[in-house]
C-alpha cells in the first residue's frame, strides 16, 4: 500500500523544501551553537544553576547588551513555566504545533508565509531540544540594560527579558506571520 500526500501538492511541497526547510535547520544550528558556548562557558555555571547549586553566571558586555545565563521553564520571555509532569505536556504541546506549522510551511502559496514558519519552527525546535535535555532553556541575551527599572506614567520602560536565538527567530517569525495574513486579508477582492 503506497503512501499518499494529497494534502500537499508534490510542486508546492518542492518550494518549501528548497530554503524553508534548510532555514529551520540553519536557525536551530545557529541556536544550539550559541547555547552550547554558554553551557561550555564556566563563567555562567549554567549546570551548577540549573541545580540550584550556585548563582547564574552573567558577562558584561556594555552599557546596552550583557550575556545573563538563565533557564527558563516555560515558553517565551518567561511565561507559563512547567515543570515535573507539566514540562512534558508543554514539550507535547509545542511539538505538535511545530509539527502543524511544518505542514503548513509544505503548503504555503506565499514566500513570505514560508519564511515566517520557518523562523517560527526553526525556532521551536530549538527550544524543544533544550526542554528535551535539560527541561528547562538555556536563555542568554540580556537586553536589559541602563534604562532598565525605570516607569514612565506608571508603565515600565525596557526590555525585560533575557532570551536566545530561537525565542528570536519565533518572535520575528510570528511578527512576520501576522504582517503577511493582514497583508493577504487586505489584497483579497470584496
Amino acid at each position: 500500500m503506497a503512501v499518499t500526500m494529497d494534502w500537499i501538492s508534490r510542486d508546492k511541497m518542492t518550494r518549501a523544501w528548497r530554503w524553508g526547510i534548510p532555514l529551520i535547520i540553519a536557525i536551530v544550528v545557529v541556536d544550539q551553537l550559541t547555547k552550547a558556548w554558554v553551557l561550555g562557558n564556566p563563567e555562567f555555571r549554567a549546570i551548577d544553576c540549573l541545580n540550584k547549586v550556585a548563582p547564574c553566571g552573567r558577562i558584561e558586555m556594555s552599557s546596552v547588551m550583557d550575556f545573563s545565563m538563565m533557564w527558563n521553564r516555560g515558553i517565551s520571555f518567561g511565561l507559563a513555566q512547567a515543570d515535573g509532569l507539566a514540562r512534558w505536556a508543554l514539550f507535547g504541546v509545542i511539538s505538535c504545533i511545530a509539527v502543524g506549522f511544518t505542514i503548513w510551511l509544505l503548503r504555503a502559496e506565499r514566500w513570505l508565509t514560508a519564511l515566517a514558519l520557518s523562523m517560527v519552527v526553526g525556532g521551536a525546535v530549538g527550544n524543544l531540544i533544550d526542554r528535551a535535555i535539560f527541561g528547562a532553556v538555556v536563555d542568554f541575551v540580556d537586553f536589559q540594560g541602563p534604562w532598565f527599572g525605570v516607569t514612565i506614567g506608571g508603565w515600565p520602560l525596557g526590555f525585560p527579558w533575557i532570551f536566545n536565538v530561537a525565542d528570536a527567530a519565533i518572535s520575528l517569525g510570528a511578527i512576520i506571520l501576522l504582517l503577511d495574513q493582514l497583508l493577504v486579508g487586505r489584497k483579497r477582492p470584496r
